[in-house]
């Protein structure tokens, strides 16, 4: 049986009144991939971070590496690498001093830090920009260079904050690809925050969090297994038909600018259209998907929250 990299038991964070994380629960094997989906303001974030030994829980137990993070704190930090959802490279540097430098701090010798910064342009593909200055680089490239200077110090855990956020989808496909090949061949235990469900469809692990609580937890098989279903994905013909709908059809959520309707059988659909067919301008099936296992749990599509709480925290 695999020891856990990652325990977390009854942790509770407040900030002023409000409880940020609820008393979670979460253990994370060593070698897993695993991950915490869920939309902005769930305590993903605050989670990590206090994984991390960045902050401290107001009551439980968190241990990374068999080290707990409020005691032994600094044993904790030698053994995870973190790449934060903002970035935190030195801009005024090149590439390879950002490397060096990340070396210094964890008392790497030169020939170690020479060796390891080596692997690392290679494997992320940066040899040839090594004496580029970082503000020159795209943010693809600044990316990769934040997830091989995590690495530097060859970290047992790495935590990742949203770490494709704003990127394209081949520079995303490339950072997994790096990823999923280093806790492959090396055993590295891999923790990511994120919004974007299809990165998460191969994980070893997924929790759903939300307002503070792990709401469901599994393999993404088990997930889709327990809760989610497939779905009728309907686009209204206009504003009265959305209203018709809803109001005939309890199933009927919000995603985007079409419902999500939770379908058991295929005649389901025959009537729902048998209905309503005049009422919608197109429609598909969609497979059960993390992305509809979290409209279960939540009522509420994963990026339509996303952006809303974007938006308010935007006017704000």
């Amino acid at each position: 049986m695999s020891l856990a990299a990652i325990s977390v038991d009854s942790l509770v964070k407040r900030l002023g009144s409000r409880n940020v994380l609820n008393g979670i629960d979460l253990e994370i094997a060593e070698g897993q991939r695993a991950a915490l989906l869920g939309p902005n303001g769930a305590g993903k974030t605050t989670l990590v971070s206090i994984l991390c030994g960045l902050t401290s829980p107001d009551s439980g137990k968190a241990v990374v590496a068999g080290h707990d993070v409020v005691r032994q704190t600094m044993a904790a930090r030698t053994q995870i690498g973190v790449v934060f959802q903002d970035s935190s490279l030195d801009v005024r540097l090149s590439v390879a001093e950002n490397l060096e430098f990340h070396g210094l701090v964890y008392g790497m010798t030169r020939r170690a830090r020479a060796e390891r910064a080596a692997a690392m342009l290679d494997l992320f593909e940066l040899s040839d920009w090594r004496d580029a200055i970082v503000r020159n680089l795209s943010g693809g490239m600044k990316r990769r260079l934040e997830i091989a200077r995590a690495l530097m110090h060859e970290p047992r855990i790495l935590f990742l904050d949203e770490p494709t956020t704003g990127l394209d989808t081949q520079t995303r496909d490339r950072v997994w690809s790096y990823l999923d090949g280093l806790s492959r061949d090396t055993g590295l235990t891999v923790l990511v925050t994120t919004h974007y469900t299809e990165e998460v469809e191969h994980f070893d692990h997924v929790a759903v969090i939300d307002h503070g609580d792990i709401i469901a937890s599994g393999t993404p098989f088990e997930l889709k297994a327990k809760y989610g279903a497939p779905r009728l994905l309907v686009k209204p013909r206009n504003k009265d038909a959305e209203d018709k709908i809803v109001a005939a059809w309890p199933k009927a959520q919000t995603s985007g600018d079409a419902l999500s309707i939770s379908i058991s059988e295929n005649s389901e659909v025959d009537r729902f259209l048998a209905a309503f067919g005049r009422d919608v301008s197109g429609f598909e099936i969609e497979s059960a998907t993390l992305a509809n296992v979290f409209l279960t749990l939540t009522g509420r599509d994963l990026r339509d929250h996303l952006e809303r709480t974007t938006e308010k925290g935007r006017a704000s």
